[in-house]
């Protein structure tokens, strides 16, 4: 199963430019007034989760914490993963403030709705300095059992060993770069997979064996590369997500600026295949570096027949 109509997203209680990230997202900013960006954040992020739903996707949101101060929580794919066998991968994570977003009452909301059965932590490869980010650092292909993941900080070879034989993904490491030659800090800002269509920017793939394997990968696993260029995936175009309505129609979730900076064709192809729903969430993509993928944790749980309550 590719895509799923369930989801989790964490509404913020203190969001801001994170300062334990900035060295390897080149993506984030700085910003002046923490109470404003916490105001625009919050309204973005609900306008966001209103798209959703309108499209018809489930989203359970859980509300952050004000302590402890976790200015990154808005972005829960980076340390926990969902299965459809009931098992949760927890992650490793390379700033320490980032590590208090693993919180157990999330979990337990989670469970409350869906058939968890089984946490697996890796977040102990921290101790060694082994850091693996989720489905930041990790876009999986379900359908092909593939895991793409680009060289990083914020990638581990050790623990996608680990994740390998927790859930059996082939991984296929490649290298991709910004145009300043700076290391793509997540996988997920430069490329996405859906069930016929891939999203990638192959310009930041330097090397032109990784870039020839990279879409000959995907195309063998019957993907339709859509190839996107450096300027719009400095506008998060890569970091978009295929999600489906609860009546099984399917959805793409992107930002507004992401949807601008598409080419009319490039626009007219995903209104083709799917629903379209824009979050407008420029507060959250210039201070945090991250985008509407980001924001959002796929849930592939079984669903209970009956909620907890």
């Amino acid at each position: 199963m590719q895509t799923t109509s369930d989801v989790l997203m964490i509404r913020p209680a203190r969001f801001l430019s994170n300062p334990q990230t900035t060295a390897s997202n080149a993506f984030q900013n700085r910003e002046r007034d923490a109470a404003e960006a916490q105001r625009a954040a919050l309204a973005e992020f609900d306008a966001y989760v209103d798209a959703l739903r309108t499209c018809g996707v489930n989203v359970l949101v859980v509300d952050d914490t004000h302590e402890p101060h976790t200015p990154d929580s808005i972005f829960p794919n980076n340390w926990l993963s969902l299965h459809a066998d009931g098992r949760a991968l927890i992650y490793p994570m390379e700033a320490e403030n980032r590590r208090q977003e693993r919180r157990q009452d999330i979990l337990d909301a989670i469970g409350k709705q869906f058939d968890l059965r089984r946490a697996v932590d890796l977040s102990p490869f921290e101790r060694d300095g082994h850091y693996h980010e989720g489905t930041g650092s990790m876009v999986f292909d379900h359908s092909a059992r593939v895991a793409y993941v680009c060289r990083s900080t914020r990638s581990s070879e050790r623990v996608m060993e680990a994740v390998e034989r927790e859930i059996g993904y082939q991984p296929f490491w490649f290298g991709a770069a910004d145009r300043a030659g700076k290391p793509i800090f997540h996988t997920n800002v430069m490329m996405s997979v859906g069930r016929a269509l891939a999203v990638v920017c192959l310009e930041s793939v330097a090397n032109a064996n990784e870039r020839r394997g990279l879409r000959h990968s995907l195309e063998q696993a019957g993907k339709r590369v859509v190839d996107i260029g450096y300027r719009q995936l400095e506008c998060f175009a890569g970091n978009m997500l295929e999600l489906s309505a609860s009546d099984g129609a399917p959805v793409f979730a992107l930002s507004r600026q992401a949807w601008a900076a598409l080419t009319a064709e490039q626009q007219g192809l995903l209104s083709s295949e799917a629903r379209i729903a824009l979050a407008p969430i420029d507060t959250i993509e210039r201070l945090g570096g991250g985008g509407a993928r980001c924001m959002v944790a796929e849930i592939f749980l079984p669903r209970r027949t009956s909620p907890q309550p």
